[in-house]
């Protein structure tokens, strides 16, 4: 124990001993780069998700005659990564006459309305983009 302690003064010199040894396993570099390729295939996956509607927010814009145009579907997507990019959980994102509040940790739009919705209230919210 004292040879060790004698030859490293700090934790940071005995990191910096073990971190410049080569991996010279051909099993581990494989391994550490297919988790890599893994991690990255799936945050790619992850950014590129598209919102998805929940039961309830499909059943209001059914109802309420609300139809998204591919931009438009463009513009809610964009405002859910700018939502995320401020660490907004509970978003309301305004899209024209139309808003949606979205839960956007779960990429779900959770309600939709428009601008003949009679109330213009909107709770559990920490955040708000106008797209």
């Amino acid at each position: 124990m004292n040879q060790i302690a004698q030859q490293f003064t700090s934790l940071e010199s005995l990191n910096a001993g073990f971190s410049s040894y080569p991996v010279s396993n051909p099993a581990i570099r494989e391994k550490a780069d297919s988790f890599q390729d893994v991690l990255k295939s799936k945050q790619q996956e992850y950014e590129s998700q598209q919102v998805i509607f929940s039961k309830h927010a499909n059943q209001r814009l059914l109802n309420r005659n609300m139809n998204l145009t591919k931009e438009q579907l463009e513009r809610l997507n964009s405002g859910v990564e700018q939502a995320r990019a401020k660490h907004i959980k509970e978003s309301l994102i305004m899209v024209d006459d139309m808003s949606f509040i979205v839960n956007v940790s779960n990429n779900t739009v959770v309600t939709a309305m428009n601008k003949e919705d009679e109330q213009n209230i909107f709770t559990n919210i920490d955040g708000a983009v106008i797209s």
